[in-house]
This record gives C-alpha cells, sequence and structure tokens, in this order.
C-alpha cells in the first residue's frame, strides 16, 4: 500500500469508528462497502464530509462515479488525490 492509501485508511478507521481493524488489515483493493469493509450510505456519506474538510473538494451523493469512487480504498484514494485542493 503506498503511503497516501494507508493515509486513507487511516482516516477511514478514524472517522468510522472502525475500533477492530487496522490499517494492516484494509486490503486496497477489496471492496469498502457489501463484502469488504462492511460500509454503508451513511458511512460513505461522513466519508465524503470528511473528504471535503480535508482535502478541499466534494464528493457528490449525486455523483455517477461514487460507486467507483468508492469501490475500494485504492481508487478512493487514487480520486482524492487527483482532485484535491492545493
Amino acid at each position: 500500500m503506498s503511503e497516501f492509501e494507508n493515509e486513507i485508511a487511516e482516516m477511514i478507521i478514524e472517522v468510522l469508528n472502525l475500533e477492530d481493524i487496522s490499517v494492516d488489515g484494509i486490503d486496497a483493493e477489496a471492496a469498502l462497502f457489501g463484502e469488504g469493509l462492511c460500509l454503508d450510505s451513511i458511512d460513505a456519506l461522513e466519508l465524503a464530509l470528511v473528504i471535503s474538510q480535508r482535502y478541499g473538494f466534494q464528493v457528490k451523493a449525486d455523483d455517477a462515479d461514487n460507486k467507483n469512487i468508492f469501490s475500494s480504498l485504492r481508487a478512493l484514494a487514487g480520486h482524492i488525490e487527483a482532485n484535491r485542493a492545493g
């Protein structure tokens, strides 16, 4: 996992209070929703809010690409890296 993917994994754990999961326990290619980390739509909203605050851009709830953006830790980190402010 890249350093930035580790940063995003730490953010996910912190924001969603995933106390039973460590950064090393998150597979960068595994699904975030459903079978993977079992996140839900409320979790996605919480993550979108923190992404906006920390990285300076908004992930819109109605974005048709959200399924791909949130498909895995690697996909989410790549999207944030490509779109963050500054």
